[in-house]
């Protein structure tokens, strides 16, 4: 055979087996026998090893392979994963229609609704047709690359087939184990003296992180698409529409979705498919309910957190009852005191159950829970184990109410109760239980981002006395001799660690203020605190009235921050930090060409006619401003479309300029 013949019948044959692969794992149709299939393979497989020069990427052959990866990068998703907001019975799913139908401002609209794998949410990117890039949803803007992983998951295509595929393509949906393949892999486990896995979704969860591809072989993971995020070009007007297409371009999609005319022909879904769900090979806890029509989508818009045109109905989490053996006390990083019940082991949705949060002490109250008490559990979203209620006519003779605590159960320092608020807190800032909280929480990936510093190694650290402060993990280079004797360590493994602590030093301003567990401050205030201080130097003489010159930031808040900074606690810890030469200023911005919005805080309502509502606030952002998301009065114009809405009004009561389309345009030099 010539080149040009080998070739040929090379891509005949990746194109056959690719056909065999969408007939077999995604519409379960084979067409051919196991045997057939091999032969197909083989003779793939013989032919490029005789010519490697003809070996590409999207070869069904290259599905498992390469080295053992060191860690994931990470990478920035093209359009975010956010979140959905839940909701767990008809009524408020009636309140969710209300808010679309007055968003919408009476247009008519319909619903998609689609079952809720409880699997691990992924992102793929397809450019021009081929997989390029896998990712988890991370923290919906950042996420892991798996890629090497997710190509050895057999009904992920590595080339889209059919016509007209877009230029680019991200399918967003989740990885999952089938039940039937779960139970078969630990079946074989079992028989070969291994532990097996409690349960699909957090085996598949583990299996996505392993470092090595070739771990997931046999595993037998799936894949499911339910949404979408950059695509270029957009053909479709619909999400029912654009499943479609997935499915003719090879996309695994749900054959159970529906479309729905009304909020009524959705609650009438949700009824029948609670006992249809059960029969499904895989886990789901629910169905996702999306307005359909994309450019509806946009006029509706999100918050920060999530979409406003979608929501997740979940079905009530499955309850067993159990016996209190104790109850403990945990201590969490500020301090907070959490009673938690220790229960004899039960089964629950998958899991082995052994200990349930009660949240506060007078959650405990309200419960009445005592040690020895029969008690009725659940998962909190299918996820969180919790304790419902006390069965009374169980309750043994001779139990005790429970104490609330006046000490720390670790350091024995006083114990006080928030005011106004129902939490119980160490207030001895030397406890040790709360420092090993904190320094977990200052070392993780959206803090100071220290890779290898865990649980285990933290309680190293606290308990030999390395480390009494976030300063002192930067004195461990001093002590290098002292790391390395820690268990579990070794020369190169130190080494790891005090080159991960002293690089950590460069990060941004934003990072450490969000690492500092100051009270209220999470990353987007940390964020929002360093864009708008730029220093630590401004931060720290900041009064609370200043603070809350940025936005969202509130009374309570602000006086939290400033406490933090004008105790004496605070002040030591960023005098060492700063000793420890750790950065304290935020980089800024750079700007790209004019920038005629910096600065500006504005509101968007209504619909425009030449965006939607992402285009104009990308464009806003990219023109220096910050879009917010209520009027105020540290707003600095409203830009009005069609059919604005209560914006508006707020916009005249408080004076805030409002101008429409053709004046903002104007505004920005393209009128």
């Amino acid at each position: 055979m010539t080149t040009r013949d080998v070739a040929a019948e090379i891509e005949r044959l990746r194109e056959e087996i690719r056909r065999h692969d969408h007939l077999y794992y995604v519409l379960a149709k084979p067409e051919i026998s196991d045997r057939e299939y091999d032969r197909l393979f083989e003779r793939l497989a013989k032919l490029e090893v005789d010519h490697p020069d003809l070996v590409t990427p999207d070869s069904p052959t290259q599905r498992v392979g390469g080295a053992p990866l060191e860690g994931f990068r990470q990478v920035r998703h093209a359009v975010p994963m956010l979140s959905m907001d839940n909701t767990y019975n008809e009524a408020e799913l009636r309140d969710f229609d209300g808010r679309v139908r007055r968003g919408l401002g009476g247009e008519s609209y319909r619903y998609l609704v689609d079952p809720k794998i409880d699997g691990v949410a992924v992102s793929l990117r397809y450019e021009r047709g081929v997989f390029v890039l896998g990712a988890t949803r991370g923290d919906g803007r950042t996420g892991d690359d798996i890629t090497q992983n997710l190509r050895c998951v057999r009904s992920i295509p590595l080339r889209l087939i059919g016509r007209r595929l877009p230029d680019v393509l991200e399918v967003r949906g989740e990885v999952y184990w089938p039940r039937s393949a779960f139970d078969r892999f630990n079946a074989e486990r079992q028989r070969a003296g291994e532990p097996t896995f409690a349960n699909p979704r957090n085996a598949t969860a583990g299996t996505l992180k392993q470092l090595d591809p070739k771990m997931l072989a046999g595993r037998d993971l799936a894949f499911m698409a339910h949404g979408f995020g950059e695509v270029r070009p957009l053909r479709a007007e619909t999400q029912a529409d654009l499943l479609d297409a997935f499915a003719s371009w090879g996309v695994p999609v749900s054959p159970h979705r529906i479309v729905a005319p009304d909020i009524d022909a959705v609650i009438e879904h949700v009824h029948r498919w609670d006992q249809r769900r059960h029969k499904l090979d895989y886990e789901t806890d629910g169905l996702v309910v999306k307005v359909d029509r994309l450019d509806q989508r946009d006029a509706l818009g999100a918050t920060s957190r999530s979409p406003r045109w979608c929501i997740a109905y979940k079905y009530a989490a499955e309850q067993a009852e159990t016996v209190v053996l104790d109850i403990d006390v945990q201590v969490g990083k500020l301090g907070t005191l959490t009673p938690r019940a220790i229960m004899k082991p039960v089964q629950l949705s998958g899991t082995t159950v052994r200990h349930a949060t009660l949240h506060n002490f007078d959650q405990v109250d309200r419960l009445d829970v005592r040690v020895g008490d029969m008690v009725l559990i659940e998962k909190a979203g299918e996820i969180i184990p919790q304790v419902v209620r006390v069965v009374m006519e169980k309750r043994p003779k001779g139990t005790r109410k429970l104490a609330r605590p006046t000490s720390c159960p670790v350091c024995r320092g006083e114990a006080v109760q928030d005011e106004g608020g129902v939490f119980l807190r160490c207030i001895n800032p030397s406890c040790p239980a709360q420092l090993k909280e904190r320094l977990q929480y200052f070392c993780g990936r959206d803090q100071m981002d220290i890779e290898g510093v865990g649980p285990a190694l933290v309680e190293q650290l606290v308990d030999t006395g390395l480390v009494r402060e976030f300063a002192d993990l930067y004195r461990l280079k001093d002590r290098r001799d002292d790391v390395i004797a820690l268990e579990r360590m070794g020369e190169k493994s130190a080494d790891n660690l005090l080159h991960a602590i002293e690089a950590s030093k460069t990060h941004p301003l934003s990072r450490l203020l969000a690492a500092l567990n100051i009270r209220h401050v999470g990353r987007r205030t940390a964020e929002m605190l360093a864009e708008h201080f730029g220093s630590m130097d401004r931060l720290e003489q900041a009064s609370a009235q200043q603070l809350q010159e940025v936005e969202e930031i509130g009374p309570i808040m602000a006086e939290g921050i400033a406490h933090f900074f004008a105790s004496q606690r605070g002040r030591e810890v960023i005098r060492h930090l700063r000793e420890a030469g750790v950065h304290m200023t935020q980089p800024k911005r750079a700007a790209k060409g004019a920038q005629p919005l910096a600065g500006k805080k504005i509101v968007v309502t209504g619909t425009l006619e030449g965006f939607s509502r992402k285009e104009i606030q990308d464009l806003i952002s990219n023109l220096g401003g910050m879009v917010a998301g209520s009027v105020s009065s540290k707003t600095d114009f409203v830009i009005a479309g069609a059919d604005p809405g209560s914006k508006l009004d707020q916009a005249r009561q408080l004076g805030v300029p409002v101008l429409d389309e053709a004046a903002f345009l104007k505004l920005i030099g393209r009128g």
